[in-house]
């Protein structure tokens, strides 16, 4: 077994506090990873607060993870030690339903689907109570600690182009995005709305500006306005009714990255016939919106779930092609707390990364104390 630390919280109220724990040595098609860096994605934060009503406990978030190979197993072929590699929200799957045949991992409909990084499995066994009133089933660690083992197929090649620790959100945020826009085709001279301008929102600007497709944000913030017309992008003001109005039946793709409860009825009117408005963000229930609009331009409302692994390992590929990388700030895993409260705040620009060499050094000083 391999001793680790992470940072995990026990309930839905409580801080991220470190803990030990131990993994599994890696198996003949595993590798083991050494983390260096690991994203603060919003996701993370509604696990850990139980915000979907799924959370185990104790819960210890990180997917968008990057570090080294430290050993591979004896029939490991795609990874060496010292490779520089990333994992991202999937960890493995069935390998047998119809999605993980076409290499949709993350549309897995095996027993369980697929297994995430951290909390689990998407469909996990019957749930059992025990003596302390929680809800126990199968559950994983994610990279808010200082290791992991991970099946190879579902690690990636971090491309030497990528800052390291600009790579994190790539894995999460990068995907998110850059899937739905290679699924619905978006191609040079389209138009593609981003409505939210986060750490999901930034990703998707530069992504689509890099496909060719002209770009409008869409943000409740005007202190963002300024921001997106940086990246050479149109930017509107939610409730501008004028701005909606120019903007009627001229999109190709809306891309909504907002992470909570949001109207989607003000953006049908914006999208051209046969166009789609496409949720990544939410997965609360949305509220309704009109269907004779729809109907009558064969507007489509749709959703995409993070991406595969193939679909990863080429939004990193693409990433250092066209020298993108996500706006990052990188913090000590002991800042984590407040970083959450920041990103709650929409207080941060765009997205938090840890150095994971502050929790190795609290494990020195923990062996020593």
């Amino acid at each position: 077994m391999i001793k680790a630390m992470g940072y995990a919280t026990s309930h839905s109220f409580s801080r991220l506090r470190p803990i030990e724990f131990e993994r599994e040595e890696a198996g003949a098609d595993e590798v083991e990873i050494d983390i260096l860096y690991c994203g603060v994605c919003h996701s993370d934060i509604h696990q850990a607060e139980n915000d979907w009503g799924n959370t185990v406990y104790p819960c210890m978030p990180g997917h968008e993870i990057v570090g080294r190979v430290t050993r591979a197993g004896a029939n490991v072929t795609l990874h060496k030690e010292g490779d520089l590699v990333g994992v991202g929200c999937m960890v493995d799957s069935c390998r047998s339903c119809e999605p993980c045949r076409d290499r949709e991992e993350n549309y897995c409909e095996g027993p369980n689907s697929w297994l995430a990084t951290y909390n689990g499995p998407m469909k996990p066994k019957a749930k059992a109570r025990t003596h302390d009133n929680m809800y126990r089933r199968d559950n994983t660690y994610g990279g808010y600690s200082n290791a992991i083992v991970v099946k190879e197929d579902f690690v990636l090649r971090i491309p030497a182009a990528i800052p390291i620790e600009a790579a994190a959100p790539i894995l999460c945020a990068g995907v998110t995005t850059f899937s739905p826009m290679r699924h619905w085709g978006v191609k040079a001279g389209d138009r593609v709305g981003v409505v939210g301008f986060g750490g999901l929102g930034d990703m998707a600007v530069k992504l689509a500006r890099a496909l060719g497709a002209q770009v409008t944000v869409f943000t409740t913030d005007r202190d963002k306005l300024a921001e997106a017309e940086k990246l050479g992008v149109d930017a509107v003001l939610e409730g501008d009714r004028k701005a909606y109005e120019a903007l009627e039946s001229s999109f190709d793709l809306i891309l909504s990255t907002i992470p909570e409860k949001h109207k989607v009825d003000p953006f049908v009117t914006l999208l051209k016939r046969d166009a789609a408005y496409v949720s990544v963000g939410a997965l609360a229930q949305m509220p309704g919106w009109n269907h004779q609009e729809v109907i009558m331009h064969r507007r489509t409302i749709a959703g995409s779930l993070i991406g595969s692994i193939a679909e990863t390992q080429e939004v990193l590929d693409f990433c250092a092609e066209h020298g993108i990388a996500p706006e990052v700030e990188v913090i000590p895993i002991q800042e984590v707390n407040e970083a959450y409260r920041k990103v709650k705040d929409e207080a941060v620009r765009f997205r938090y990364v840890i150095d994971m060499a502050s929790l190795k050094t609290e494990m020195v000083e923990a062996q020593a104390a």
